[in-house]
């Protein structure tokens, strides 16, 4: 799961499916891209903004 702050004072949740391998910056582009080709407002593309966990 990546939660990704956006400029309307909301964040955004986005399930990413991944191997378990998989590094961080990968899992953020993947769900930035998903929210940027949305019609919400825009999410900040910063790295360390972003909230990375694992869904169990």
């Amino acid at each position: 799961m990546v939660t990704l702050p956006a400029i309307d004072g909301r964040q955004y949740v986005y399930r990413v499916y991944a191997p378990e391998n998989a590094r961080p910056a990968d899992l953020f582009w993947e769900a930035w891209h998903c929210h940027d080709e949305s019609h919400l407002p825009r999410a900040w593309d910063l790295f360390d903004a972003a909230l990375i966990r694992q869904a169990t």
